[in-house]
């Protein structure tokens, strides 16, 4: 039986960056024999980031976020999965408040606050994060190194994929200010290069966390 690989999507362009990336991932993984389970979590029902109600620190509810509500299916998916692709665009030098909701939900649950035992989850998958930013790749190693090592200690093995300097608009001429900040030029040049291969890296990543 093939292995089972939920991707989400933080992002809320259907059709650009953050979309079309962690479909390639998608596509990759589903060559590699695994059943793909996405989510869009601009699509879900209406749900909020940790409340910090502490139930998933009740022996019973380890390991499980008890709060119901648009995320709960997809904590139940991940936690299920072999392996989780996510991605999520840049604002304002962060992940979107969607991924955070999901982010906080989803480590929080398996934080024990025991010092000899941190981290309840017995079951760690493969983790893909994908980024997107108008903003040049290298701005925001930082942020996401943090991402990326919270993920390695409380979900599973995490590699990080970042497309930067994104085109954002089709026609940068309609819009209604000057967004002189740009070379809309250059980030359809870039996008028309650069991007499909970005893609195809996507394909590979996916292939490659089906496979682990």
């Amino acid at each position: 039986m093939g292995k089972k690989i939920v991707v989400v999507n933080a992002g809320p362009r259907k059709g650009w960056n953050t979309d079309t990336l962690i479909t390639e991932a998608s596509k990759g993984a589903e060559a590699a024999g695994a059943e793909v389970v996405r989510f869009d979590l601009f699509k879900l029902e209406k749900y909020t980031g940790c409340i910090s109600c502490f139930g998933c620190k009740k022996e019973r509810f380890k390991g499980h976020c008890i709060c119901r509500d648009g995320l709960t299916q997809v904590l139940d998916a991940i936690r299920e999965a072999d392996g989780l692709i996510i991605g999520s665009p840049n604002y304002l030098s962060e992940l979107t408040a969607s991924f955070r909701a999901l982010y906080e939900r989803l480590i929080f649950q398996n934080l024990t606050y025991n010092m000899e035992n941190p981290c309840c989850n017995e079951r760690p998958i493969p983790v893909l994060l994908i980024m997107t930013s108008n903003a040049p790749d290298t701005m925001y190693q930082g942020m996401l190194s943090g991402y990326q090592q919270t993920l390695n200690r409380f979900v599973g093995p995490t590699e990080v994929f970042v497309s930067g300097n994104t085109l954002q608009l089709k026609d940068y001429s309609k819009t209604d200010w000057e967004w002189s900040m740009f070379d809309p030029e250059a980030k359809k040049e870039r996008h028309e290069t650069v991007f499909p291969e970005e893609c195809r890296k996507a394909f590979e990543l996916g292939t490659e966390l089906a496979g682990k």
